[in-house]
């Protein structure tokens, strides 16, 4: 009966106008919490704003990137374009080269093997001839000193060997 009791003062006072405002500890718990946690969403949200405003920047980055990657990849194209042209006649320069080089080895090799014989020995021959006439000249040299020495020590009245006056 009571709780009837409690319900039927309840009504009667609400129909006078008078209100009492009971409380309870829950209710106050749950007020707080209910202010703590819009503090929370206020305290969250100033960095949220500001993440926010970053992003667009960096969109804003991203897009002026994109919109610059374009010029820049085309000369980069146009370079490397111009880079495979000048290795491509480099290419053909050093194919020539080396053509000019085997030739010449070649060259070289035929002429060792036609004339390098002959050569060699027409240069043994030539070698061989100036050896024999500076020996004959040394001998000749030798020997006219002899005479010489001689005819002065016998006083000339010697005939010369080999020879007729």
């Amino acid at each position: 009966m009571r709780v009837g009791a409690q319900t039927a003062r309840t009504e009667s006072e609400a129909t006078s106008g008078e209100r009492e405002w009971l409380v309870s500890a829950g209710e106050w718990a749950a007020v707080v919490a209910a202010g703590a946690f819009v503090l929370l969403v206020i305290l969250l949200a100033v960095p949220l704003l500001k993440l926010g405003r970053t992003l667009d920047e960096t969109t804003l980055a991203i897009r002026k990137a994109h919109d610059g990657a374009g010029p820049l990849l085309d000369g980069a194209a146009i370079t490397v374009s111009q880079v495979n042209s000048n290795l491509e006649r480099v290419e053909g320069i050093t194919t020539n080269a080396q053509a000019m080089s085997s030739n010449a080895a070649a060259l070289a090799s035929l002429f060792a093997a036609t004339l390098g014989g002959p050569v060699v020995k027409v240069a043994a021959f030539s070698y061989g001839v100036r050896k024999a006439s500076q020996a004959r000249r040394k001998s000749d040299n030798s020997s006219s000193r002899f005479r010489d020495r001689a005819s002065n020590a016998g006083g000339g009245s010697r005939l010369r060997r080999g020879r007729r006056s």
